[in-house]
């Protein structure tokens, strides 16, 4: 149902309330405690089309604001299952690269509590900051952008990125191409690898921006893909190996 109004054309006092960040907040984590109210199969849904057709699940965000009066999701589905595919994937990193069950245990609570909700909620916020302050059309309190959207913009892009390095490269890090090595081919390809990844995650993030009617000049989130292009091709020439590095770093931060 669409909130109701008062007499004047805002939001009643109750209304008002529930439409508050903190009501929403609560609402949102409240749900993580009941995974029957969950809607698995809709996240899934979204899952798929973030790789096939982005632009659909943000027409989904669309429907949510006109009938729930908010941008941001309200299910908290979609964060379970990301969380569930990257255990498993940081579990099989913990296998590819010869861990100890401790190790493995240490490098999951790095990449979930670090790597996925730290550096997650500082762009997050540096996004929602950056957005508000440079990029609305007319600056209002009635016209913002969500933290809990900015938030979910990151969830959308994080999803394909981590599918790609954290899932899809484990097959190729020590057979098939060897990316894990210093020949040409094994760092072409997990460089190709690399900059894919990266790509869907500045192409979601614009896709999620621009999809809000209030914000302008949202091209200019897409400038960061010149730069992307100029270090693929310096790492190729130059013989970095990015999935190496990784590798590396994975390794050493659980000695």
């Amino acid at each position: 149902m669409l909130p109701t109004t008062s007499s004047n054309g805002g939001l009643g006092t109750r209304d008002a309330a529930r439409h508050t960040a903190g009501a929403k907040r609560y609402k949102y984590l409240r749900r993580l405690l009941h995974f029957r109210q969950m809607d698995f199969e809709f996240a899934l849904w979204q899952m798929l089309y973030l790789f096939t057709s982005p632009q659909r699940v943000y027409r989904n965000f669309h429907y949510r604001k006109q009938t729930k009066d908010q941008w941001a999701r309200d299910d908290p589905a979609f964060l379970v299952l990301l969380s569930i595919v990257l255990c498993v994937s940081t579990i099989g990193f913990g296998l590819v690269l010869d861990m100890g069950a401790v190790e493995t245990l240490t490098l999951l609570l790095w990449v979930v509590f670090v790597d996925c909700i730290g550096v997650g909620l500082l762009i997050s916020t540096l996004m929602w900051v950056i957005t508000n302050k440079y990029l609305l059309k007319h600056p209002s309190r009635e016209y913002d952008v969500e933290w809990g959207y900015a938030f979910d913009v990151h969830l959308n892009a994080f999803y394909p990125l981590l599918v790609i390095l954290h899932f899809l490269q484990l097959f190729f890090i020590n057979h098939i191409v060897v990316i894990n090595s210093d020949w040409f081919v094994g760092y072409f390809f997990g460089n190709t690898l690399w900059l894919v990844a990266i790509g869907y995650y500045l192409y979601i993030t614009f896709l999620g921006y621009n999809a809000l009617p209030f914000l302008k000049n949202t091209v200019l989130l897409l400038y960061p893909f010149a730069l992307l292009g100029l270090i693929y091709i310096l790492s190729v020439s130059l013989g970095w190996n990015f999935t190496k590095g990784l590798c590396w770093f994975y390794k050493h931060r659980v000695q």
